[in-house]
């Protein structure tokens, strides 16, 4: 066996040369099964040649968002929110489904997906592909890994903050069951500075043969096993960057990620600091490592919705408050799902819509705050 080396301590990776056309058969109409790879949970067990249980499932109650009387009313649209109403007003039975692991022979990983006998599984929409990499998939295959984990996903590639609550949670199960591994398409700077905060350090690859691989799914919910691995990501944060409480703090969005653009956004933040002591972070402009820092201790999170929160969220002390500022054309509730797995308030302000964008009306803020109970 030559050019084998280990990985922090995981399974080998072997050199060895293999041939497949498999990536061209994205040109066979009718006969490849496309998929994402999100919630696929049924379906890899179908093709697994074993599956298992690693958590049971549980229930919770969900509980009733902060918020202003009208406020619902102004929502025209939404995102990944069903019925914004019901989820706003709690009391809901949230049934969280089991984590379940499903073991696969014989995998190819090349440029972004998965492929298995008529199956493909996409990790990233083909636009984050090059031209290259899209039309032309090496048929030639030098890495083999003997026992891979496959821990990141479509829509945590897609989105930063699912990213950061879930794939860096599945990825504490991969490194206990052989080498994590993920896809090497794309990876933001502050994708790599939490790898490095969280000590995740997976295998990267465009191109390579898998005798096994080890995939995780719980339907994107959050049963208590989940949790327990995402408190302790948090506590490794907060190991880093001690802080004492303070205020709130105001995370910038700017027109970064899926636009949605609010226009007094930088006029709200220096007002919540010059009255009431806020801090102020960019995640356009700062680092991880100074955006937690400025995060912890915070009482009360607020921003536009969005992926950028997860920053503050991530370090947030239960009892403490987040305050969604949601455009009326977009409003989505995913932010409050994790707010109520760590214990956390969640409240919102609908914006006032001004042609494509929106602005918040600072009072609203404050009346919301005031709701909070927690000393401004």
């Amino acid at each position: 066996m030559k050019n084998i080396r280990p990985i922090n301590n995981y399974s080998l990776i072997q050199k060895k040369i293999r041939f497949t056309p498999i990536g061209y058969t994205q040109y066979l109409k009718g006969i490849k099964k496309n998929h994402t790879m999100f919630r696929q949970g049924p379906l890899l067990e179908s093709l697994a040649v074993k599956s298992w249980e690693i958590a049971p499932g549980n229930t919770t109650i969900s509980t009733k968002a902060y918020f202003l009387e009208g406020q619902l009313d102004r929502v025209t649209a939404t995102a990944y929110t069903d019925d914004p109403k019901a989820m706003m007003h709690g009391g809901i039975t949230i049934k969280h489904k089991p984590t379940h692991a499903h073991k696969l022979k014989n995998i190819w990983m090349i440029n972004g997906s998965i492929y298995t006998g008529l199956h493909s599984f996409l990790f990233h929409h083909r636009s984050k592909l090059n031209t290259k990499m899209n039309l032309f998939p090496p048929i030639i295959i030098d890495t083999e890994i003997n026992d891979a984990s496959i821990y990141s996903s479509y829509d945590g590639n897609e989105f930063f903050g699912l990213w950061l609550t879930d794939d860096c949670t599945s990825y504490k199960l991969a490194e206990s069951e052989g080498t994590p591994v993920t896809t090497d398409v794309f990876a933001s700077p502050h994708m790599l500075e939490y790898e490095s905060l969280l000590d995740m350090n997976p295998f990267r690859t465009n191109g390579a043969y898998l005798k096994n691989a080890t995939f995780f799914d719980d339907d994107w919910g959050n049963n208590k096993k989940k949790q327990k691995l995402f408190t302790e990501n948090k506590n490794k944060l907060l190991s880093k960057f001690p802080g004492v409480s303070h205020p709130g703090v105001f995370i910038l969005r700017r027109n970064s990620g899926k636009t949605r653009i609010m226009l007094n956004e930088i006029e709200i933040a220096e007002q919540l600091r010059d009255k009431y002591g806020f801090k102020i972070v960019d995640v356009t402009q700062q680092s991880v490592a100074e955006i937690i820092a400025a995060c912890v201790g915070s009482q009360i999170l607020v921003g536009i919705e969005g992926s950028h929160l997860m920053h503050g969220l991530k370090v947030l002390q239960p009892g403490t408050s987040v305050l969604a500022l949601q455009p009326p054309n977009r409003f989505c509730g995913v932010l409050k799902i994790t707010t109520d797995m760590q214990n956390l308030k969640f409240g919102f302000v609908v914006g006032i819509q001004k042609e494509e964008d929106f602005y918040i009306n600072l009072e609203e803020i404050e009346r919301t705050l005031e709701l909070f109970d927690q000393k401004l």
